[in-house]
Protein backbone atom coordinates (compact mmCIF):
# COMPACT_ATOMS: atom_id res chain seq x y z
CA UNK A 1 0.00 0.00 0.00
CA UNK A 2 1.45 3.47 -0.92
CA UNK A 3 1.72 6.29 1.68
CA UNK A 4 -0.83 8.37 -0.43
CA UNK A 5 -3.32 5.17 0.21
CA UNK A 6 -2.51 4.68 3.66
CA UNK A 7 -3.23 8.71 4.36
CA UNK A 8 -6.44 8.17 2.56
CA UNK A 9 -7.79 5.86 5.34
CA UNK A 10 -7.36 8.07 7.84
CA UNK A 11 -10.85 9.23 7.98
CA UNK A 12 -10.81 11.78 10.69
CA UNK A 13 -8.62 13.50 8.38
CA UNK A 14 -9.90 16.62 5.91
CA UNK A 15 -8.89 16.21 2.25
CA UNK A 16 -6.89 19.37 3.04
CA UNK A 17 -4.99 17.62 5.58
CA UNK A 18 -4.69 14.52 3.64
CA UNK A 19 -3.09 16.68 0.89
CA UNK A 20 -0.83 18.74 3.44
CA UNK A 21 0.85 15.54 4.69
CA UNK A 22 1.20 14.04 1.17
CA UNK A 23 3.27 17.35 0.34
CA UNK A 24 4.92 17.46 3.36
CA UNK A 25 6.19 13.80 2.82
CA UNK A 26 6.88 14.61 -0.91
CA UNK A 27 9.02 17.82 0.20
CA UNK A 28 11.02 16.05 2.35
CA UNK A 29 11.91 13.20 0.28
CA UNK A 30 12.49 16.21 -2.91
CA UNK A 31 15.03 18.02 -0.25
CA UNK A 32 16.93 15.17 0.68
CA UNK A 33 17.53 14.15 -3.22
CA UNK A 34 18.58 18.16 -3.88
CA UNK A 35 20.54 18.32 -0.65
CA UNK A 36 22.72 14.96 -1.50
CA UNK A 37 22.86 16.14 -5.19
CA UNK A 38 24.20 19.79 -3.57
CA UNK A 39 27.02 18.08 -0.96
CA UNK A 40 30.46 18.47 -2.42
CA UNK A 41 30.01 22.39 -4.05
CA UNK A 42 30.79 25.09 -1.62
CA UNK A 43 28.02 27.02 -4.00
CA UNK A 44 25.52 25.13 -3.30
CA UNK A 45 26.09 24.75 0.82
CA UNK A 46 23.22 27.29 1.68
CA UNK A 47 20.91 24.92 -0.81
CA UNK A 48 21.55 21.95 0.46
CA UNK A 49 21.56 23.06 4.40
CA UNK A 50 18.10 24.63 3.40
CA UNK A 51 16.74 21.68 2.61
CA UNK A 52 17.94 19.24 4.92
CA UNK A 53 15.86 21.91 7.29
CA UNK A 54 12.74 20.88 5.07
CA UNK A 55 12.93 17.33 5.31
CA UNK A 56 13.21 17.16 8.90
CA UNK A 57 10.27 19.89 9.55
CA UNK A 58 8.27 18.96 6.71
CA UNK A 59 8.70 15.46 7.81
CA UNK A 60 7.66 16.14 11.67
CA UNK A 61 4.83 17.95 10.20
CA UNK A 62 3.35 15.38 8.44
CA UNK A 63 3.56 13.10 11.62
CA UNK A 64 2.07 15.61 14.17
CA UNK A 65 -1.01 15.98 11.42
CA UNK A 66 -1.36 12.61 10.79
CA UNK A 67 -1.40 12.16 14.74
CA UNK A 68 -4.04 14.94 15.55
CA UNK A 69 -1.39 17.04 17.54
CA UNK A 70 -2.32 20.56 18.81
CA UNK A 71 0.92 21.72 18.01
CA UNK A 72 0.63 20.99 14.02
CA UNK A 73 -0.88 24.40 13.50
CA UNK A 74 2.47 26.01 15.14
CA UNK A 75 4.33 23.44 12.85
CA UNK A 76 2.70 24.63 9.70
CA UNK A 77 3.79 28.10 9.89
CA UNK A 78 7.11 27.10 10.46
CA UNK A 79 7.21 24.59 7.84
CA UNK A 80 5.54 27.21 5.43
CA UNK A 81 8.42 29.49 6.33
CA UNK A 82 11.17 27.33 5.56
CA UNK A 83 9.78 26.01 2.50
CA UNK A 84 9.63 29.39 1.22
CA UNK A 85 13.18 30.15 1.80
CA UNK A 86 14.40 27.36 0.65
CA UNK A 87 12.11 27.23 -2.62
CA UNK A 88 13.46 30.86 -3.40
CA UNK A 89 17.60 29.43 -2.38
CA UNK A 90 16.95 26.76 -5.03
CA UNK A 91 15.06 28.95 -7.58
CA UNK A 92 18.49 30.77 -7.89
CA UNK A 93 19.90 27.55 -9.38
CA UNK A 94 20.03 26.06 -12.90
CA UNK A 95 19.87 22.06 -12.07
CA UNK A 96 17.21 20.54 -12.38
CA UNK A 97 17.20 19.02 -8.68
CA UNK A 98 17.28 22.16 -7.63
CA UNK A 99 14.32 23.43 -9.70
CA UNK A 100 11.97 20.35 -9.13
CA UNK A 101 12.95 20.82 -5.66
CA UNK A 102 11.72 25.05 -5.91
CA UNK A 103 8.36 23.67 -7.16
CA UNK A 104 7.09 20.94 -4.94
CA UNK A 105 8.52 23.48 -2.10
CA UNK A 106 6.21 26.73 -3.21
CA UNK A 107 3.09 23.79 -3.46
CA UNK A 108 4.14 22.60 0.29
CA UNK A 109 4.36 26.62 1.91
CA UNK A 110 1.19 27.04 -0.07
CA UNK A 111 -0.56 23.71 1.77
CA UNK A 112 1.27 24.42 5.31
CA UNK A 113 -0.25 27.84 4.82
CA UNK A 114 -3.54 26.64 4.73
CA UNK A 115 -3.32 24.89 7.90
CA UNK A 116 -2.89 27.70 10.19
CA UNK A 117 -6.26 28.59 11.67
Amino acid sequence: MSLAETVSKMDRLSDEERECIEICNEAAEVCEWCADECLGDEEMETCARLCRDVADIASLHARFMARGSNYSTQLAEACAGVCEECAEECARHDADHCQLCAEVLEECAEHCRGMIN
